[in-house]
C-alpha cells in the first residue's frame, strides 16, 4: 500500500510542479528578467564587465526552470505521500482528501511561510556574494525550528484534546505555535541587503511570485495526492470485503 501511495504522491507532486511551472513563467519570470536588467545597468554603470553565462538565459527560463520544478515536485510528492501513509491511522480522519489538505497546510505554513516571513527569496541583484553561507544557513535553520514548532504544537495539541475537547485544545496548539513562531522570528538576526535603488516593486512583485508559486503546487499536491489516494484506498476496502 505504501509503495502505491508513493507512485501516487510522486504523480500528484508532477503535476503540482506543472502547474508551478506555468504561474512562475506568468509571474515570477518577468521580474526576474527586471532584476536581471536592473543588474546590468548597475555593473555598465561601474565599468564592469558583464559575467560570462554558463548557461543562457532562455534555458534558464524554460528547461532548466521545467526541470528543477518537476524534480521537486516528484521528490516533495514522494516524501508526501509516506508522512500521509504514517498519519492515515493516527490521526483517525475518515476522509483521505482532508487529511491530505491538513497536511499540505501544515507543509506549506512549515516550508515555505514561515521561514519565508523571515528570510523571503530575493532576486538577482539583490543580497552579497560574501553572506551568501549565512543566509543560507539562517534560512535552513527558520526551516528546521519551522518543524520543531509544527511538532510541539501538534502533541500539545493531542496532549490536551482529553482534557479540553479537541476544538480548545487545537486552538491551544495553534496559539503556541503562533507564539513560538513569532519568538523565533525577532531571535533569529535580520539580514537587509537590499540596494536602495532597487526597484520596490520588482521585489515585491518577485516576493508574491515566490509564494504563489509554492502555494499553488501545495494547494494542487493536497487535492490531487487526495483524490487518488481516497480511490485507491475505497478500492482496496472493496476488495477486502
Amino acid at each position: 500500500m505504501v509503495g502505491r501511495l508513493l507512485a501516487r504522491g510522486m504523480a500528484a507532486g508532477i503535476v503540482a510542479a506543472l502547474l508551478g511551472f506555468v504561474f512562475a513563467k506568468l509571474f515570477g519570470e518577468p521580474q526576474v528578467a527586471l532584476a536581471i536588467a536592473f543588474e546590468a545597468a548597475q555593473d555598465a554603470a561601474a565599468g564592469n564587465a558583464p559575467e560570462p553565462e554558463l548557461v543562457s538565459r532562455a534555458v534558464q527560463a524554460s528547461y532548466g526552470l521545467l526541470t528543477a520544478v518537476l524534480m521537486y515536485g516528484a521528490a516533495y510528492g514522494g516524501v508526501f505521500a509516506i508522512v500521509f501513509a504514517l498519519a492515515y491511522k493516527r490521526l483517525n480522519l475518515s476522509s483521505p482528501r482532508a487529511l491530505a489538505l491538513l497536511l499540505a497546510g501544515v507543509g506549506f505554513l512549515t516550508f515555505v511561510l514561515i521561514p519565508d516571513l523571515k528570510y523571503p527569496p530575493n532576486p538577482p541583484a539583490v543580497g552579497l556574494e560574501e553572506t551568501i553561507g549565512l543566509r543560507t544557513a539562517m534560512y535552513f535553520a527558520m526551516v528546521g525550528i519551522a518543524i520543531a514548532i509544527s511538532m510541539i504544537s501538534l502533541l500539545v495539541g493531542r496532549a490536551l484534546s482529553a482534557p479540553l475537547g479537541r476544538w480548545n485544545a487545537a486552538l491551544c496548539g495553534i496559539g503556541l505555535g503562533i507564539a513560538l513562531v513569532v519568538a523565533a522570528q525577532f531571535g533569529l538576526p535580520d539580514i537587509n541587503e537590499v540596494p536602495g535603488d532597487f526597484p520596490a516593486i520588482v521585489l515585491w512583485r518577485f516576493r508574491e511570485a515566490a509564494i504563489g508559486m509554492q502555494l499553488v503546487m501545495w494547494s494542487t499536491l493536497g487535492l490531487v495526492f487526495g483524490a487518488l489516494a481516497e480511490k485507491l484506498l475505497q478500492s482496496t476496502r472493496v476488495q477486502a470485503r
